[in-house]
């Protein structure tokens, strides 16, 4: 049994087919999704969506935040931003996560905390996203 999934961003829709199932970072937590899922409408936080394509080939898909709607046979995730884990730069996300560490521990007013944290917690959540894929290949 399958599912249709649409995952789009504010930029693209990067993904929209046939799927088996999918997992996804909820607000409260890891979410298993599978055809005929209860109707379900949450936010999802940074983290990722990893998706079990009909084939059974696994695909994870970085997302920043966003809505996940399910209906029993189409999921809709809209978020932020989305970013195929193939395409995250491993490099850049560490220099990002150390200039993220760096501004929360200088002294700054209370916006520049919520930011830098912000900004930490997506390098982190794409972090996770490039260690599982080299766990996968």
């Amino acid at each position: 049994m399958t599912f249709y999934l649409n995952v789009v961003s504010a930029e693209i829709r990067i993904f929209s087919g046939l799927v088996h199932s999918i997992q996804v970072s909820g607000s409260e937590g890891e979410l298993g999704v599978y055809p005929h899922h209860t109707p379900l409408l949450t936010t999802i936080k940074p983290g990722m969506v990893s998706i079990i394509h009909t084939d059974k080939k696994k695909e994870i898909i970085f997302l920043s935040g966003g809505i996940l709607e399910i209906q029993p046979l189409v999921v809709n995730i809209l978020a932020d931003t989305a970013i195929r884990g193939s395409e995250l730069d491993e490099r850049l996300i560490l220099k990002a996560k150390n200039a993220a560490i760096e501004r929360l521990n200088k002294k700054h007013d209370e916006i520049d905390f919520v930011l830098a944290s912000s900004e930490l917690s997506q390098a982190l959540a794409k972090l996770r996203v490039i260690n599982l894929m080299k766990k996968t290949v």
